[in-house]
């Protein structure tokens, strides 16, 4: 709320390492690596499950369409987890939050390791990212509230920890599943997640204490609508990636309209009221819907753009596993690099600029990877080239694209930060969707597959002039 006391900076021998809450010191560096690493652990599993699924599928004798299912389960959980997670941050505390979402995930993946059964491995998947989902918006909530004026330049260095799970979790379960079995993917987070919890249960400080005598419900009804819509418009999208799917079919007109019933059932709801669970300026209200629509669009379709990456090389240019799966690293690379110098950079660029050139950019990374190789480069070197700008790119919006909400109601970042990873997984996942659902209909999917990139670079091009409308702002907040 903003009747919280900021913390007061330390001498400034300790410069903004240290900051005095309450009358103890906050170790700023290692509150933020407490959570950096929590977050991490988070992004490694998103790509570190997809390298066992043939060794899973084995050692659970079951057919890969279930075993596809871990990872489906997974991105269904997250999701629909996102903004709860965000609001219980809120009411309860970030760092109750945080604790409670590290251990969730610890005791999942550990269960996830011990399954002897695909079906309770995919019901214990979604649990795991029910505890994966309060990683971010807890760990935003704690920096606004920590960091003081330097929180900014933290929550925009965030973007540079993804990038590095998705480039070492399929290094990682490479090596774990050729020298261990699948169980090791999941087993090497509960080691991970007992230091976090550990090391946050004795740094990072307490939750302050809430003044107001009464808090509001929950709002069941309106959880309730938000997580049936997003399940329901999540199960069409994902069936349009399934061989021989229709658009006219049920599978897809039933949960379309489904989602559709309970979307609007729930904006009405959340107008009417008294205590919604989301407030709806924070939805589509002035600035908070540029933002939204920014990051499910630019960082959304980008995202899943990438994930199809080693697809691509492999169907277009014959380009073995090994070789497609390290094209990632030039684009991960990129993306650290950028989002590191977007956020030393921010309070000079402002908003807008970081946007508008780290739009234009993937735009042309995504371009470069539709076409030929020139200049006698190996498709290789090519498509590594292309991929490196799609990275710098997505690296520069990173910071601006975080910020820019969350300068707003600093007060509710916790489901600020949640929902923008929906809006970026929702625009991932439909970018994903429909790219193979046009492959398995296409006897030369590396052609079509060409092609949806220059459309997805079309498409950033066509939502350019709201990068305009975005929330301006320079300095720190």
């Amino acid at each position: 709320m903003h009747s919280k006391t900021a913390p007061t900076d330390a001498p400034a021998a300790n410069g903004a390492a240290v900051a005095v809450e309450a009358g103890r010191p906050v170790r700023r560096v290692l509150v933020f690596t407490i959570v950096a690493l929590a977050l991490l652990m988070m992004s490694i599993d998103l790509t570190i499950v997809a390298t066992a699924l043939r060794s899973l599928q084995e050692g659970l004798q079951t057919s890969i369409n279930w075993a596809g299912w871990t990872i489906t389960a997974y991105s269904f959980g997250f999701v629909l987890m996102l903004p709860i997670s965000g609001k219980l941050s809120e009411r309860y505390g970030r760092r109750r939050v945080f604790l409670g979402s590290v251990a969730a995930f610890t005791a999942a993946s550990l269960c996830c390791g011990l399954a002897d059964n695909i079906f309770v491995l995919i019901a214990l998947r979604a649990v795991q990212a029910a505890g994966g989902a309060g990683f971010t918006p807890s760990a935003t909530g704690i920096v606004v509230d920590h960091f003081g004026d330097a929180r900014d330049r933290a929550v925009s260095l965030f973007g540079s920890i993804f990038p590095v799970g998705a480039m070492i979790g399929p290094v990682f379960g490479g090596l774990f599943v050729s020298y261990w079995s699948w169980r090791s993917v999941f087993f090497v987070n509960v080691p991970i997640g007992l230091v976090v919890i550990v090391l946050a249960w004795r740094y990072i400080p307490h939750d302050r204490r809430r003044t107001t005598r009464h808090q509001a419900g929950m709002d069941v009804a309106g959880m309730a609508l938000l997580g049936a819509g997003l399940l329901a418009g999540m199960l069409a999208i994902s069936y349009l990636g399934e061989t021989n799917a229709r658009i006219g079919s049920l599978a897809f007109v039933v949960p379309l309209i489904l989602a559709f019933v309970c979307v609007s059932v729930f904006v009405r709801h959340i107008n009417r009221a008294v205590h919604p669970f989301i407030a709806p300026r924070l939805i589509y209200g002035p600035g908070f819907g540029t933002v939204n629509l920014v990051n499910a669009t630019f960082g959304g379709i980008t995202q899943g753009a990438v994930a199809l990456i080693p697809l691509y090389a492999a169907n277009r240019y014959g380009i073995d596993a090994l070789g497609s799966g390290t094209l990632l690293i030039a684009q991960g690379a990129a993306a650290i690099l950028l989002s590191v110098a977007g956020a030393l950079v921010l309070r000079r660029t402002g908003h807008r600029l970081p946007l508008y050139v780290g739009s234009a950019v993937i735009a042309t990374g995504l371009v470069l990877l539709a076409l030929h190789p020139v200049a006698g480069l190996s498709p290789y070197a090519w498509l590594a080239g292309a991929a490196f700008l799609v990275g710098a790119g997505s690296g520069a919006i990173n910071p601006a694209s975080r910020n820019a909400g969350l300068q707003l109601a600093p007060e509710h970042s916790s489901t600020l930060a949640a929902l923008r990873s929906a809006s970026l997984q929702i625009g991932s996942i439909t970018t994903v969707s429909i790219v193979t659902a046009l492959l398995t209909r296409s006897s030369d999917p590396g052609v079509v597959q060409s092609w949806t990139y220059v459309m997805a670079a079309l498409l950033l091009l066509v939502f350019f002039p709201l990068i305009n409308h975005m929330p301006e702002h320079r300095g720190a907040w």
